[in-house]
């Protein structure tokens, strides 16, 4: 019986990467990798890696669990179930290295799969972004600063604000993907000393079987602001689309109602309100962003270990890791699905338009003054009383410029054209259009 909800509601395909079962594939990749290494340099028979190789094709996460349950140790268990299913070669495993010489080598072989699957949700989710932005370049709504109704805006400009930002998130991830593809093969305090002489060389042919670059320096681990990047980098991704989740959210309020959240037949929005048509999975959503973003302040934690290691990052990073990739990936997946339903109520997005009576042209009616020949502050303190005016008395804003004497030097065709929020977006369509190249 599943205890997490990452084992049910919330899994995802980044569940596979993070389950113990590809954990211990990649401990037993890494000691086959060390294997062959040692048997490059002459230090165990040559037909040693390959009997490994074989033996870990055998290796059953039950019988690791039942020798760490005997030993209470999880990678000494996986080395001893190896080497029962290795023949003679079973005592060539292990030679020379530290338990996190395996593990933090299999972390970064994990985080690379576990990002490489995120870029392809990202990439999904930018890909639906990208055709809104184009399909409701055009689409003109009001624009809100503070709460309050601004100048007009696109729907297009929107998405593809949200579709810039994926951009960097994305590049946010390949930068750390970079950083966390590090192994290292250097022993109980980083000196490399139980590889004698050939130590250096040794974790050379390590990395390079596995496809990562040995590390520099280390001690007993790999230095965990590499992997505190990582989760920094997933949060700030779940930000992302924790602002989109919360935009639709807002925008899907009755008194606003401009789009709301796909709602099947047979959908309950409550258990006791029946008309609810609740944004749930938005507001899921940004629920999810909070827990990523808290695992942030455990990952920064993790860096400054005492000496050359303790264990407190340990219990907590299976807990870290794996819900950081799983909760980012769970809610690109929803936000993705969200938008390619998403819903617009086009009667709505004009009627907020409209809603003001015409005050949200104020700028636009001061800059077509200034260009007439009125000073700048002159002009401003004349459209701020005016539209003061027009709130107070629940006037109409065109009616209330036009009786004054700078309103009457504009003809009624030149007033409605002022006056109409469809012709304010400036150069929307184009800044869309750039964006979203």
């Amino acid at each position: 019986m599943a205890i997490s909800p990452l084992d049910s509601r919330y899994k995802t395909e980044m569940s596979e990467i993070f389950s113990e079962e590809n954990k211990l594939r990649k401990w037993m990749d890494v000691e086959i990798a060390l294997a062959r290494a040692h048997a490059k340099l002459g230090h165990i028979p040559k037909e040693a890696p390959s009997a490994i190789e074989a033996g870990s094709k055998k290796v059953k996460l039950e019988r690791v669990l039942q020798i760490e349950e005997e030993i209470h140790h999880d990678l000494m268990a996986m080395v001893k179930a190896l080497a029962e299913q290795s023949g003679s070669a079973g005592g060539y495993i292990h030679i020379g290295s530290t338990s996190y010489d395996i593990e933090d080598t299999a972390t970064a072989l994990i985080f690379r799969e576990g990002i490489s699957q995120m870029e392809s949700r990202l990439e999904k989710l930018a890909a639906v972004l990208k055709k809104l932005a184009l399909a409701h370049k055009k689409t003109v709504c009001i624009g809100r600063t503070h709460g309050q109704h601004a100048n007009p805006t696109t729907y297009g400009m929107k998405f593809a604000l949200y579709y810039s930002e994926i951009q960097r998130d994305l590049a946010r991830l390949k930068e750390a993907k970079e950083r966390i593809s590090f192994g290292k093969m250097s022993g109980a305090t980083g000196t490399m000393a139980a590889f004698g002489k050939d130590g250096m060389k040794l974790q050379e042919l390590v990395m390079k079987e596995l496809g990562v670059s040995p590390s520099p320096i280390a001690n007993q681990v790999i230095q965990r602001d590499r992997h505190a990047e990582v989760l920094c980098a997933l949060a700030i991704t779940a930000a992302t689309i924790e602002k989109i989740a919360k935009e639709i959210r807002n925008l899907s309020r009755p008194e606003i109602g401009e789009v709301g959240e796909p709602f099947g037949k047979k959908q309950v929005g409550s258990s006791t309100m029946p008309h609810k048509r609740n944004p749930h999975k938005s507001e899921r959503i940004c629920s999810l962003a909070r827990l990523v973003r808290a695992n942030v302040q455990t990952a920064l934690e993790n860096i400054p270990l005492e000496h050359e290691r303790d264990l407190t990052n340990s219990a907590n990073e299976r807990f870290i890791f794996p819900e950081s990739f799983i909760v980012t990936d769970y809610m690109a997946k929803e936000m993705t699905a969200v938008l390619e339903g998403l819903q617009f109520f086009p009667e709505n997005i004009k009627k907020n338009l409209e809603l003001t009576r015409g005050l949200v042209m104020a700028e636009r009616v001061m800059m077509e003054l200034v260009m007439r020949g009125t000073g700048r502050q002159e002009a401003h303190e004349l459209v701020r009383e005016l539209a003061q005016k027009t709130f107070s008395e629940k006037k109409d804003f065109k009616e209330v410029f036009s009786a004054r004497p700078q309103g009457k030097k504009f003809s009624q065709k030149e007033l409605d054209a002022l006056f109409d929020p469809s012709t304010y977006t400036g150069e929307a369509e184009k800044i869309v259009e750039n964006a979203v190249k």
